[in-house]
């Protein structure tokens, strides 16, 4: 029985009576402008009426007709297994389809911005002057959808949760009715922080649960709630439309200096390959253990490991392009991937995708960017590791670039080449996807090539292997079946109040206390407090946003007025709340350097105060680049002037304000940082990686005891940060305080002092 789409114009009841009767196992319904099949004991189906699918009615059971061709397709048949469905449509796609799952989209806001990072336009004009709606599809998404044949889409911020679902019911109607029906798989960075560190993700905004990042929860040692974040969390992406992860970032932190390393679950191996595997298995598991509608692809990154920068410079950039291994160990990198997040306690048994990182790994095949490199790729990966997952590029890898200092493209290692000479390397390389490209047409510029070097069959089955892998992680999501959402119910799950709980509940065990002399904390009483105010420097981001100079409270004093009085004058203080940052000690490259006569190239300071690299290696392990005559990228004598000095100003004079009374200090650190410039001048010192004010005073306050524990080393020095080697965890001489406690990796005070539990003893 077909039903075509004029049929859509007869009633919901005439409709249920002609699907529901003669026995069918199944009944239908028309629901907020879509049309929803229940298939007893098998798969529900959700269609738009306008898009042109048909329904078929096969063995009394309901399929949809997604090629309109009047008949049950193999890709069509939800009862056979993805691997069956995923190969049957990758035969029936045209190249020009193929090309299009190849492709992974550049960063989309919803709505687009008028300007800037995220821009987009609405029927020629800005949103605001155009009349659209926030969920519409704008221009360039129409284009890249239909043209490029385009079917994987990075989100960005949304305006709410209810405009991210109505985007996504516009985007799938849009696509249901070209070509196969091939429904959009929709992706995120990671969005559930307490705050957004825009740089690496962007997808912060919408109202979500708030959660600690995954450096954050690593440092609860507890696994258990690393899955629970991610059954939360896939809940809330699955009622978004998103249905991969481009996470967990799995690096392991081994180079202190580095600027990503918020984003890692610490530098022990052992401890992030089992917090990675319990991520993926949170985010990858239906409610029954198997993938299902609540499941999330991850996308695990970033292989090899992007974590032992030369000199902690990271790869975004043509000076960071380095990863090295002075300690030999590779293989520590490798663990959490091989290990943790294709070795599952679940049933899906293995991440969805990986996502090689920017950096040539040195010594480690080809000296090329990780995802042109078919070593890395197809010999360890795919070969001895046996991965048979989506593997997708970082984005931009492909692009031009110009310069080592330019956020532009990311082509390490074949700069020199054209665009489509490094697609067809990363396909050569054993890569499915191209992160950050929204044009098919170098991917068949690249397929000529194929051509010309292998053969016709040769470069179909290449594409078609890609296509299997890519449209597998759709199938089994449900996303042939079931694209659509009920925007009210997306409204009830996303944010909701008891994920916020539990989110809150993660941030409190994620704050570590490294110092309570005299056991200052906890402050029971509401006593007065003095927070003096913090100076921010003015800075501008990678997309060119700038944000201007201040001075502000590093605290909402609404909040803070619920435990304590707060006063303006630190002599009627009972006590004084400092808040600072991590050391912000640059990037690695100054190009006033280069004007000076030197290679640029400049240290990266884990110390507030100025700091020359005397101890610097005298030539660096890696280097080359064609816009540069050198190879040498040491920059040892150099000196380097942090931009947040202020905060340890703000410590040290406030101490002085105080005299006796206590001084407690809360730094929201990012990366490693080392103390002896303030820790003296604080009576106590907490420690977290993104959490609310609220979970700050539970524990100052004394309603919630600390537990958390370093996942990573405080250096005693700058001297140690030179000597470690990028590669190798744990191998710093770290910072031992006036009370004598020393601030190594599982190292955490409670109320009653030095933790040493079972997590203790397990992971050091």
């Amino acid at each position: 029985m077909i039903i075509n789409k004029t049929n859509f114009a007869i009633s919901t009841l005439t409709l249920t009576l002609l699907l529901g009767s003669c026995g069918d196992k199944f009944t239908t319904e028309e629901k907020d402008g879509y049309v929803r099949v229940n298939n007893t004991k098998g798969s529900d189906l959700t269609f738009h009426p306008e898009s042109g699918v048909q329904l078929l009615k096969v063995d009394q059971y309901a399929f949809k007709d997604l090629n309109r061709n009047g008949t049950l397709d193999s890709y069509e048949d939800w009862r056979l297994s993805d691997d069956e469905r995923a190969k049957n449509l990758a035969s029936k796609l045209s190249l020009e389809d193929i090309a299009g799952l190849m492709l992974y989209s550049s960063h989309q806001s919803i709505p687009g911005a008028s300007q800037g990072f995220g821009a987009a336009t609405y029927n020629g004009e800005a949103l605001k002057e155009s009349g659209a709606s926030s969920s519409d599809l704008s221009d360039q998404q129409k284009k890249f959808l239909e043209e490029d044949h385009l079917r994987h889409v990075l989100i960005t911020r949304v305006e709410t949760p209810s405009v991210a679902a109505q985007w996504n019911n516009n985007a799938q109607a849009f696509v249901e009715g070209i070509g196969f029906g091939i429904p959009i798989n929709t992706s995120s960075d990671p969005r559930h922080g307490s705050d957004s560190y825009a740089e690496y993700n962007a997808g912060a905004g919408g109202a979500i649960s708030m959660w600690p990042g995954t450096l954050g929860i690593a440092a609860s040692f507890d696994p258990g709630l690393m899955q629970q974040f991610g059954e939360i969390a896939s809940k809330e992406y699955r009622a978004l439309g998103i249905a991969t992860a481009l996470s967990p970032q799995i690096d392991l932190a081994t180079e202190p200096r580095w600027s990503r390393f918020d984003g890692t679950m610490g530098e022990d191996p052992d401890l992030t390959t089992d917090l990675a595997r319990a991520y993926v298995d949170g985010f990858q598991s239906s409610e029954d253990g198997n993938w299902g509608l609540e499941s999330v692809n991850a996308m695990v990154k970033h292989w090899p490991g992007g974590g032992p920068e030369e000199g902690g410079r990271d790869g975004h950039f043509g000076y960071g392009a380095y990863a090295v291994y002075p300690g030999k160990n590779l293989k520590d990198h490798l663990q959490p991937f091989t290990q943790g997040a294709f070795k599952l306690n679940g049933p899906t048994k293995m991440a969805a995708a990986v996502m090689p990182y920017y950096t040539i790994s040195h010594g480690e095949g080809e000296a090329v960017g990780n995802g042109f490199n078919k070593y890395l790729i197809t010999e360890v990966l795919r070969g001895e590791y046996g991965y048979d997952g989506v593997v997708c590029t970082d984005w931009g890898i492909t692009n031009d670039v110009t310069s080592v200092d330019k956020f532009q493209g990311k082509s390490w290692g074949v700069e020199t080449k054209t665009v489509a000479e490094r697609h067809y390397m990363v396909i050569e390389a054993g890569v499915d996807q191209f992160g950050g490209n929204n044009d098919k047409e170098p991917i068949l510029e690249a397929y000529k090539m194929g051509v010309a070097e292998h053969g016709e069959e040769y470069m179909r089955q290449r594409f078609e292997a890609s296509a299997v892998r890519l449209l597998k992680n759709m199938f089994r999501v449900g996303l042939f079946e079931n694209p659509y959402l009920d925007v009210s119910e997306t409204e009830k799950i996303v944010g909701n109040p008891e994920f916020m709980k539990a989110g809150f509940n993660a941030q409190l065990r994620s704050v570590v206390m490294l110092k309570n002399h005299n056991g200052v904390l906890p402050i029971k009483d509401k006593k007065k407090v003095y927070i003096p105010k913090r100076y921010i420097a003015p800075s501008t981001n990678w997309w060119g946003i700038v944000t201007p100079e201040r001075t502000e409270s590093p605290f909402n004093l609404e909040v803070v007025s619920k435990y304590f009085e707060v006063v303006n004058d630190p002599k009627v203080a009972d006590f004084a709340l400092v808040g600072i940052k991590s050391p912000d000690g640059g990037v690695g490259y100054d190009k006033s350097d280069v004007e000076k006569g030197g290679n640029g190239y400049v240290p990266i300071s884990l110390q507030y105060d100025s700091y020359t690299a005397n101890e610097a290696r005298e030539t660096s392990l890696a280097g080359g680049s064609p816009f540069e005559d050198f190879k040498n990228r040491s920059f040892n004598g150099k000196t380097v002037k942090t931009r947040n000095v202020t905060d340890m100003t703000l410590v040290n004079e406030t101490k002085s304000k105080m005299g006796d009374k206590p001084v407690v200090v809360v730094a929201h650190v990012s990366k490693p940082m080392v103390f002896s410039e303030i820790e003296k001048s604080s009576s106590a010192i907490l420690i977290h990686m993104g959490v609310q004010d609220q979970a700050i005073m539970e524990i100052i306050s004394g309603a919630f005891e600390p537990s958390a524990l370093l996942p990573f080393q405080m250096p005693s020095d700058m001297a140690t940060v030179e000597k470690q080697f990028e590669d190798v965890p744990r191998d710093m001489t770290p910072y031992s305080d006036a009370d004598g406690n020393t601030y190594d990796f599982a190292f955490g005070l409670n109320w009653s002092g030095p933790i040493n539990d079972e997590r203790v003893a397990k992971y050091k």
